[in-house]
């Protein structure tokens, strides 16, 4: 089972409620041989961490593959820089520049060269580190570099080595990006349900809009769950009401969350309100999924 926890726009409350599910279900399988594994894939801002805490099991440097010109192979062809779907390369007369920022890793301008003049060399795009906080629960965060400019590659290895490490017995919970670009695809390819999480104001209404496009043009199997509800208006619940989307959980509003989310702590240990709509949420994704809780 994978659960990506989405939404249209940033600080509508994904790390919160990937962060006390996850700790909530660790809970509730201690004893069995079930497992949760939270991973955090907004890399450009991974804050679950600040939340988690527990013992480094290992990091991994990351890396992806871009073209580097040998000159003393290259003829000066053009056909590189007229391939390149993503001008990564310019042909300047004398000389091929290559501009890494913009190369998509697409290997054409390397496979195509007719001289082997453009090897794919690695560089370095950001780091990968797992926790262990107990038998029941590990924690995982992806971290981009400063000044890479694409999230994409990152999470993209992200998404496969949890496909490679983690088999059936994982309960995987993806802090995915926020908005509804590219990051966003790729951190929800695996999921078996994406949940939306929103707010019932004018603005959370509008991008959950945007992020419910987004999934249907995917495919993807989605719910919405309701942050902060208590504020705003019912936009949001007649909206979903309307057009039959599931609404499996709604997040009261509540100035002792704020002031223990503020501090770094999980919600569900002093707040009962906040644990039961986190039960709530959780039986509500075992039905949306036809898994047994």
């Amino acid at each position: 089972m994978q659960i990506a926890i989405a939404s249209g726009k940033g600080g509508t409350g994904k790390t919160t409620l990937a962060v006390n599910l996850a700790v909530l279900l660790s809970e509730m399988f201690a004893g069995t041989d079930r497992k949760v594994l939270l991973a955090d894939t907004d890399v450009e801002e991974p804050n679950s961490g600040l939340f988690i805490r527990g013992k480094l099991i290992d990091e991994e440097i990351k890396y992806r593959l871009v073209p580097e010109w040998k000159e003393d192979k290259c003829t000066l062809c053009k056909r590189c820089a007229n391939i390149c779907e993503y001008n990564a390369l310019a042909f300047l007369g004398i000389s091929v520049m290559i501009f890494p920022e913009l190369c998509h890793s697409c290997y054409a301008c390397s496979d195509l060269c007719p001289e082997d003049a453009l090897p794919m060399v690695p560089h370095r795009m950001g780091i990968t580190k797992r926790y262990h906080l107990n038998d029941n629960l590990q924690f995982m965060e992806s971290r981009i570099d400063i000044g890479v400019e694409q999230a994409t590659p990152l999470i993209e290895q992200t998404r496969k080595f949890i496909k490679e490490n983690y088999d059936d017995t994982w309960f995987t919970i993806l802090d995915a990006p926020p908005g509804t670009s590219c990051p966003v695809m790729e951190a929800v390819k695996d999921a078996d349900l994406v949940v939306l999480i929103t707010e019932p104001t004018p603005f959370g209404f509008h991008d959950l809009k945007l992020a419910i496009d987004t999934m249907e043009e995917l495919k993807k199997k989605y719910a919405v769950v309701i942050n902060k509800y208590g504020i705003g208006n019912d936009d949001v619940l007649n909206y979903c009401h309307d057009k039959r989307i599931p609404v499996i959980g709604k997040i009261p509003h509540l100035m002792e969350a704020a002031r223990l989310y503020s501090k770094g702590k999980i919600m569900i240990d002093e707040i009962p309100e906040i644990r039961s709509e986190m039960e709530k949420i959780y039986k509500g994704i075992c039905q949306l999924t036809e898994v047994k809780a």
